[in-house]
């Protein structure tokens, strides 16, 4: 993985995160996002759309969100020719350290019911499932 460059997304780069999130399967049970979706969240925090990057190609991404109270990770997505080599834990790692740059407490990871391969990694970086928590959501 000495290849691998882990760094902020770029505002030219939304289309293409929407095809890779598509591509890695990381579009089930959302609502469909839109490049200014995107871009806004980029505008809002330059730093909170990372990208994993081989060879000029984007092989991974991670939603680094921080509201000033919570740190939270999600849209975690590795291609399916990078799976099982590193970027995944490369990507939380960045997490980790800018969770701590920041003074966060703690970090919490949105995980699909269901998803038990994204749930036993999390689980292997040391996250552990809230019992006691539920999300709750409201579209607009």
């Amino acid at each position: 993985m000495a290849d691998l460059s882990i760094r902020p997304a770029r505002q030219h780069e939304a289309t293409a995160l929407i095809a890779f999130w598509e591509a890695a399967g990381e579009n089930d049970a959302r609502p469909v996002d839109t490049e200014d979706a995107v871009r806004r969240l980029m505008a809002r925090d330059a730093e909170a759309l990372v990208v994993a990057e081989r060879a000029e190609e984007i092989v991974g991404s991670l939603i680094v969100g921080w509201d000033g109270w919570r740190f939270h990770l999600y849209r975690l997505a590795v291609g399916p020719e990078a799976r099982r080599s590193g970027v995944a834990r490369r990507l939380v790692a960045h997490a980790q350290e800018r969770a701590r740059e920041v003074g966060a407490g703690r970090i919490d990871a949105m995980v699909l019911e269901g998803n038990a391969l994204g749930a036993a990694f999390w689980e292997s970086c040391g996250f552990h499932v809230q019992e006691d928590w539920r999300r709750w959501v409201h579209p607009l």
